[in-house]
């Protein structure tokens, strides 16, 4: 019964791949961020995902930094597609990382880089 149940689950998307090739094609800027602990869906899970879409790499992993520490990691792709990790965090991020997570959503928001420098 249960093996019939988990072979037959269709309710959502086998992956959301399409849909955000979709979005970047329309126009729309989509930033993924992970917690680089997370360990439901882990960092190299996040990448590899985002490396079967095909776009080129614009800004390669670096270091963002919030309040004079280093916060996680960022690379940015073309169309306006943004992977960052959250230092520390884990599958949750805004529980595990809360002063982090509103500055990579403002810096989001307010369409601005993630900053480069502790200064």
């Amino acid at each position: 019964m249960i093996s019939t149940v988990i072979n037959k689950w269709n309710d959502s998307a086998e992956t959301v791949l399409p849909i955000i090739r979709k979005l970047l094609d329309a126009g729309l800027r989509i930033w993924v961020y992970s917690g680089d602990t997370d360990g439901r869906v882990p960092v190299t899970s996040t990448r590899y995902s985002i490396n079967k879409l095909g776009l080129k790499i614009e800004e390669e992993w670096r270091a963002w930094f919030h309040k004079l520490q280093v916060s996680g990691w960022v690379e940015t792709y073309e169309k306006g597609l943004i992977l960052a990790t959250v230092r520390g965090a884990g599958h949750q991020v805004p529980v595990f990382a809360p002063h982090q997570s509103l500055a990579l959503f403002t810096h989001f928001l307010s369409n601005t880089t993630l900053s480069n420098s502790p200064f």
